[in-house]
């Protein structure tokens, strides 16, 4: 189920749509890295492509770390 969140970045509130099982591995993401939530998301927010969505581009991030954590188990493994 896709859910609508508000966040503050930047001092301006915005919000992002995003299904439930990216949030808890983008707030995994945000405890592995002792972020808050909403550091991280503004750090995605900083770095994602002019124009692009801020919902996909969280999306994209959770992909993206994931992969890489499967790569990694994969080395050690």
């Amino acid at each position: 189920m896709i859910r609508k969140q508000s966040i503050t970045l930047h001092g301006h509130r915005t919000s992002f749509s995003i299904e439930d099982a990216f949030l808890d591995e983008l707030r995994s993401m945000a405890a592995e890295k002792s972020l808050p939530l909403a550091a991280l998301i503004a750090e995605i927010d900083e770095s994602r492509p002019y124009g692009a969505n801020l919902s996909s581009a969280l999306r994209l991030r959770v992909l993206e770390w994931l992969k890489s954590r499967s790569d990694m188990r994969k080395i050690e493994g």
